[in-house]
């Protein structure tokens, strides 16, 4: 589905190498200099045959070997990866498969918080890539996760849960607290790989058993659901409204929003104009759990807020690595920024369609985040603010990704790894260690709150969002700014921790690419 970056420059890739000399098998040779990406794509150890049922299309696939896809790998990481010249000479004889090999084909540098830098560096089975960017369905409960702690002692609660869903269905209610899975301990549980089956199902029609408490209550239950194919619903109807308090707070309109996904370009499209049609003067847009996803969502989604004022200007401009300073390295193109659109892009609309806009009274906005604000959710704050939009934000530290990258197929796997870094019209783009409340940006520090619903004006969050508008002030209790804490999400795969509640590929910011017909 997707094609392979333009490889038509003169020349090859050096590399610091090692030669292994194993009775002439060129597959056990490390080559001194490594060929442009083009010449090892698609030689695989286990070529596919047919058509891709996704796309349509012929897969291209041909026999090739365990180094080959290695050295591809290799090549791509020199050419395209934003700190190229930070990665290792990692033999890659050394690894039995291309997933180990392309783990440690990263920056292994941290950042002033003491942080990795690189902390999203990952792959997807293209065929389920596919699906989740296309169409937005997964195999899921309809159950968002919030691993509140993720290492021992470990707590497990429910974020959100889509309406109708086998999770819905269930009894799972945001604020569920999960005590044990499959018979495992959640606090506790040493089985760390049927805990994290549990929480993530592979495929539909898994069951796990869950003993659950529900808020506010002592004791606990068990019950038993089922994955189904779930359509991600990014903008929830029942969480796009006016908050229904009384006057001066009358008109503040929120906009619960969770993920970049391609049904997010008619849903939030619905929602602004929604909004807009009952009178909203103010706007609180919740990207508590929106870990990412497509940018031009994000920027389209800016530009509804910032209004016809932001039309055209820079949403945020894409800096590559040194060896791409003019021209985009996958698409060819010269570098412009990604600018504020005034109309859809067709993910599911009909391209062309004219962006409604609030006309907010006072260019501002109050954002709702926690660190599992990610990316592309990032990129809407900066962008706005680069335009002169106030931005507040409530809640916790955001996750802190200014990067992004064209996703790419080779093989049947489909990998994901930081190409270029984002700036604002004004210039900004180095927030890797996330926005903080109070300090980045005006607001308050305030902890996610599960004993409310989402979109109910008591819930913490939301009322110190109405609180601040109503005196330019955190609300007693509230802190002036929260605390920059190094996040390494990473560390969420490793020995004693759950795996992260939310899709990668949904934590991350990333462009479109041109598809091959």
């Amino acid at each position: 589905m997707y094609p392979h970056p333009n490889m038509n420059r003169a020349g090859a890739l050096l590399w610091l190498s090692v030669v292994v000399a194993c009775g002439g098998d060129d597959s056990n040779t490390v080559p001194t200099k490594i060929l442009p990406q083009s010449v090892y794509a698609q030689r695989c150890v286990t070529p596919r045959t047919g058509t891709d049922p996704v796309s349509g299309d012929k897969y291209v696939d041909q026999q090739g070997t365990l180094l080959d896809e290695q050295l591809w790998l290799r090549s791509w990481t020199d050419d395209l990866y934003l700190w190229y010249n930070e990665v290792p000479a990692n033999n890659p004889l050394d690894y039995g498969n291309p997933l180990d090999y392309f783990d440690v084909l990263r920056t292994p540098v941290a950042t002033t918080s003491g942080a990795p830098k690189d902390k999203f560096h990952f792959t997807y089975d293209t065929t389920i890539w596919e699906n989740l960017s296309d169409a937005g369905t997964e195999a899921s409960y309809g159950i968002n996760w919030a691993l509140v702690a993720p290492a021992p002692p470990r707590k497990l609660l429910v974020a959100f849960v889509d309406p109708g869903s086998p999770g819905d269905s269930a009894g799972f209610k945001r604020g569920t607290e999960v005590v044990t899975i499959d018979g495992v301990d959640v606090q506790n549980g040493a089985d760390t790989d049927k805990l994290n089956n549990g929480i993530s199902p592979a495929s539909v029609g898994e069951s796990h058993t869950f003993v659950i408490k529900d808020p506010g209550a002592t004791t606990t239950h068990t019950v038993t659901v089922a994955s189904a194919a779930i359509d991600v619903n990014p903008v929830p109807a029942q969480d796009v409204k006016l908050l229904g308090l009384p006057q001066p707070d009358d008109k503040i309109g929120y906009l619960l929003f969770t993920d970049h996904v391609a049904t997010a370009e008619k849903g939030l499209l619905d929602a602004i104009t929604q909004l807009k049609a009952a009178g909203a003067t103010d706007l609180i847009l919740d990207i508590r759990y929106n870990g990412g996803g497509f940018l031009d969502i994000a920027s389209q989604l800016a530009y509804m807020i910032a209004g016809p004022d932001a039309a055209g200007k820079t949403f945020e401009k894409e800096t590559f690595n040194d060896k791409h300073p003019t021209t985009d390295p996958v698409t060819g193109q010269p570098l412009v920024p990604t600018t504020f659109p005034t109309a859809t892009f067709g993910f599911s609309t009909t391209a062309g369609t004219p962006l409604p806009t609030l006309d907010l009274p006072i260019k501002r906005v109050f954002v709702l985040t926690t660190a599992d604000t990610c990316s592309a959710s990032e990129a809407v704050m900066n962008g706005l603010a680069g335009v002169g939009v106030e931005v507040i934000q409530i809640g916790d530290t955001t996750c802190g990704k200014p990067y992004g990258f064209y996703p790419d197929d080779n093989c049947g796997t489909t990998y994901f790894s930081i190409q270029f870094k984002g700036e604002n019209a004004a210039g900004f783009g180095d927030y890797s260690d996330g926005f903080v409340p109070g300090q980045t940006f005006k607001g308050c520090a305030v902890a996610d709150d599960f004993t409310h619903q989402l979109s109910d004006p008591a819930e913490k969050l939301t009322a110190a969002a109405v609180y601040y508008r109503d005196h330019n002030a955190c609300p007693p209790g509230a802190a002036q700014a929260a605390p920059v804490v190094a996040r390494d999400r990473a560390a969420l795969s490793r020995a004693g921790a759950l795996a992260l509640p939310k899709p990668l590929w949904l934590q991350n910011r990333i462009a479109r690419r041109p598809i091959a017909r």
